[in-house]
This record gives C-alpha cells, sequence and structure tokens, in this order.
C-alpha cells in the first residue's frame, strides 16, 4: 500500500476516507468536500469539488439517498442504487481508489459505501465556461458567430452539431502525469487515413511530461519533435468549428485539447495556412478576387520590402522608366538601420496593442501615426518611402489568415531585409533559395509542406489556385491518402443531341 497504484478500495469506509484526507489534503484544501453521511442506514461519503458540480443536481442525490429505508438498499446495495434509485444519466463504478480520486479532481462526484469495494461516479459536472462566440482571427461577413470555447464537451457538441454522421469518432486520452489535460482526437473512420491516425496516436502515448500549461501549443510542440527552430507551422489552428468539420470530410485529424478554444488540424500544407472561411461564404467569383487578393497581400508581406531596398541600393537592376521607385532622400539614419527600427516599431505597437485596454486603442493608433511616424520623418530620421513599405508589409501580415504564418513570414521578411543589406543582390538571391528550400524540405507529419506545387499535381493546384464551385469539389486531397475519394457523386448528364432525336421521333 505504499503506492496509490496498488491501492483498491477498501470494504471500510474509514480506510477509504482516511487515505483520501492524506491523499488531496482535505483538511487544508477549501475547495476539496467530504462529506459522510448515511445511507439506508450504512455509513457513506460524498466527495467532490466545490465549484465543479452541478449544485442543484448533487443536492437532489444527496437528499434522495439519505432518506432511504435499509430494505431498499439491500442486497447488492452498489447495483441496487444504481439501478432503482440514483436517477442520472451518467453513472459509472470505480473499483480503485486511484481512480475515483483522478475522476474527482476531473469534476464528477464520487459515493462511497461502508461494507462495499467499489464506489460510484456521477458525472454532474459542470465546468465555468463562456458562451460560444465568434472567434476575433477568424472573422467573416456573413457565417455562423459561434466559436470553439475552453470546455471540451462544448467543443465536440459544435462538430457533431455539424456532423451527424455515426462513424465520426471522438477518442479521448489524458496527457501530463499532474495536469491530466483531457485530448480528444477526432476523424471519420470510413474517411481518414488509419495509418496517420495510428500515428497521431502513437505520438500522444509517447507524451510523458508533468503538465500542459499552454494546452494546443504544448502538445504541438510535443507531437512534432525535430522541428522547434523551423518558424513554419506543422499544424493549421482554427476556432470555427464550421472550418473543423470541412476538415474533417476532407480526411483531416483533429486533436481538440481540453482548456483551449484553438482546435489543431494535421496534417496541413503550405496553402492551408492562406485559406480564410469568407472565401467559401461569398460566391465562386468573389471569393477567387478575395483568394487572389489576399495571396497579393501575403506576397507583398515578404517581399515588397526587401525588393524596394534592393533597388534602392542598386538602381541599375531598374529599367529606366523606373527609376523613380528609388528614394530621393535616404535621411540621417542608414537604409538598413531605418528597416530594422521600423520593424521593431511595429512589433512594438502591435505588443501594446494587445496589452491595451479597448478604450485607449484608438489614443494608441494616433500616438503611431502622428508622434512616431510624422515625426520621425519631419526631422529626417527616417524616409518617407521606408514607412510607406514597412506599412504595406504590416498589413500584407495582418491580411495572412493564419497568425503562425504571419509570424514565420515576418522572420523571413526580416531576414531578406539584413541580407539585402549585407550582401545586396547575391544576398536577396541567397535569402530566397534558402527561404524556399525552407518551404520545400518541410514535412507536416509525412506531407511535403508544398503541395500540390511540389510535388506537382495540376488537378489539386488549380482548386487552391481558384476557388472552386460546391458543385464540382468531388474529390478529396490525395495527399491525405483518404479510404474514400469521392466527396459527392457527379451525375452523369446525356447528350443535349440524343435529347433532341428523341423528342423529333415523339
Amino acid at each position: 500500500m505504499e503506492t496509490a497504484e496498488k491501492i483498491k478500495i477498501s470494504k471500510k469506509l474509514q480506510e477509504n476516507i482516511e487515505f483520501i484526507k492524506r491523499e488531496l489534503d482535505v483538511d487544508n484544501n477549501f475547495d476539496v468536500i467530504l462529506r459522510e453521511i448515511k445511507i439506508g442506514g450504512k455509513d457513506a461519503a460524498f466527495l467532490f469539488v466545490d465549484g465543479l458540480v452541478k449544485d442543484h443536481e448533487t443536492l437532489k442525490i444527496l437528499e434522495l439517498l439519505m432518506h432511504l429505508p435499509r430494505e431498499e438498499t439491500v442486497p447488492k446495495t452498489i447495483k441496487k442504487l444504481i439501478r432503482e434509485h440514483i436517477g442520472y444519466i451518467e453513472v459509472e463504478t470505480v473499483e480503485s481508489i486511484t481512480d475515483l480520486i483522478n475522476q474527482v479532481l476531473a469534476g464528477p462526484l464520487a459515493i462511497l459505501i461502508n461494507g462495499q469495494d467499489e464506489a460510484i461516479i456521477l458525472d454532474v459536472r459542470e465546468y465555468p465556461a463562456r458562451g460560444p462566440e465568434e472567434p476575433d482571427l477568424e472573422k467573416v461577413v456573413r457565417g455562423s458567430r459561434d466559436g470553439f470555447v475552453e470546455t471540451l464537451v462544448f467543443n465536440t457538441a459544435l462538430i457533431r452539431r455539424r456532423i451527424r454522421d455515426s462513424r465520426l469518432r471522438m477518442e479521448i486520452m489524458q496527457v501530463g502525469k499532474r495536469s491530466k489535460s483531457d485530448i480528444v482526437i477526432s476523424y471519420i473512420e470510413d474517411i481518414a487515413n488509419p495509418e496517420l491516425i495510428q500515428q497521431v496516436k502513437d505520438l500522444i502515448e509517447k507524451i510523458d511530461i508533468d503538465g500542459l500549461p499552454m494546452a494546443e501549443k504544448s502538445l504541438e510542440e510535443l507531437i512534432t519533435p525535430g522541428s522547434y527552430w523551423n518558424p513554419l507551422p506543422k499544424v493549421r489552428y482554427t476556432e470555427r468549428p464550421d472550418v473543423a468539420a470541412v476538415h474533417l470530410l476532407e480526411g483531416h485529424v483533429l486533436i481538440i485539447t481540453d482548456n483551449s478554444p484553438s482546435v489543431i488540424i494535421l496534417p496541413t500544407t503550405y496553402w492551408h495556412h492562406v485559406q480564410h472561411a469568407e472565401e467559401y461564404r461569398q460566391s465562386p467569383a468573389i471569393g477567387v478576387y478575395i483568394r487572389w487578393v489576399r495571396f497579393l497581400a501575403i506576397f507583398a508581406s515578404v517581399f515588397i520590402l526587401p525588393s524596394w531596398f534592393l533597388v534602392s541600393l542598386q538602381p541599375e537592376l531598374l529599367p529606366q522608366h523606373l527609376r523613380f521607385i528609388g528614394p530621393e532622400e535616404v535621411g540621417k539614419v542608414p537604409l538598413l538601420w531605418q528597416f530594422i527600427m521600423a520593424e521593431f516599431a511595429i512589433d512594438f505597437l502591435r505588443m501594446a496593442a494587445i496589452h491595451t485596454p479597448s478604450p485607449l486603442a484608438t489614443s494608441l493608433g494616433l500616438i503611431a501615426a502622428i508622434l512616431i511616424g510624422q515625426v520621425a520623418i519631419d526631422i529626417g530620421m527616417f524616409a518617407p518611402e521606408v514607412l510607406l513599405y514597412v506599412s504595406i508589409a504590416a498589413v500584407g501580415t495582418f491580411s495572412t489568415p493564419s497568425y503562425e504564418l504571419s509570424n514565420a513570414n515576418r522572420l523571413i521578411r526580416f531576414m531578406l531585409v539584413i541580407l539585402v543589406g549585407l550582401f545586396q543582390l547575391p544576398g536577396f538571391i541567397f535569402g530566397l533559395v534558402l527561404a524556399f528550400g525552407l518551404i520545400i524540405f518541410t514535412k507536416s507529419f509525412g506531407v511535403p509542406y508544398f503541395w500540390p506545387l511540389i510535388p506537382l499535381n495540376l488537378s489539386a493546384l488549380k482548386g487552391i489556385l481558384v476557388r472552386s464551385p460546391v458543385p464540382i469539389q468531388n474529390v478529396r486531397p490525395s495527399f491525405l491518402k483518404p479510404k474514400d475519394f469521392t466527396k459527392q457523386a457527379v451525375p452523369a448528364r446525356k447528350p443535349e443531341g440524343n435529347k433532341n432525336k428523341k423528342q423529333k421521333k415523339e
């Protein structure tokens, strides 16, 4: 009886109570409630964590059991109580006191009865939670306004509301020796690749850590080893249930972590991070326009700043009719340092905006635009063009749907600016080769990051460049190797010529 793993529930209630008091330090933990009562004349105890159970249901069960006569609880007390007296749906029994403690710390209520070597677990938990609301990072003009929250059961319910398929699986696991964080692996059984599912399960089962303090982000780093210093995101995050449902139907696997409103989608490619739900909430023509404008913004966020810097240092690279692009006056600070200072200033403002209360956000914008930007130009510290192109790059960064990819693009842009400042055209070319090499050789759970461009898949590439109408979206992505490649049946059309001939005969 030295370790909790070897201890089973004793038939002597007092032994169980003493062990629980030692293990949970009931006398000092004000929120751990151990209530000793009598059920059918037998000594019993309720154990739960205050704040995690529904008060009304707990009180009703307590009153019912305390007023039971002895003859209603014998023989086979536990089974009789569950079958005849406890009118609650989510009920189970445990035989290990370790399992009992773990269950109680997760929220359910435990009932111990003298003379019984098992306990009753009632899932009457009620976690503190906010209501589903639209995520700040994935807003749409038209569409659903609900989003994932920090409660696991709410999130799985939001997905099941959209996919009412009996083959949708929600497999729960626990990670963390101390935190015992609940993790749900979600997939559609007859679509998702079984090898991918097993790979994800194996990676999670191998995790040996005290806890997940940062929930889904800690989990991501634990299941994508060897890529800590690669800034490109290997998984996609979403807080939208409709986006999660779309990826499930394509054959992706979701990982839902308790205490987090972000759901992990895997595997992903580069192009998953540049698409947005808004493209599919508008007509195909508008969706194509939005997608290409977004592509242009992302391209500008990475390349417009180092490209302008390069032609400013080497104007001979431009044709004669474009020589006006360079700065008329460089300013008192070298261009390279202007760019470095401007990049840092953008990050300062971004971090300040996160920590600034909403009523003061307008004031922060005025300070940035007038007191910093304009004054820096007036005193000759910055060239006006520098602030212009830095602003364009910043807008492109904020136009990137994936926050993780926007941060990666910011680092790539900063690297290109440094290389151009040090080595000019050779540095720019070397930086491009380095950046594209990083993208090409990156993989997400065995999937090439630049698919379908590398390796080339023309039909899939067309679907990325052009937002296809729903009626012709009938094939799932081949890189996922799904069990079922077909999304919808394509009805066969009869040639119009045959139809006309038939009408003439009639």
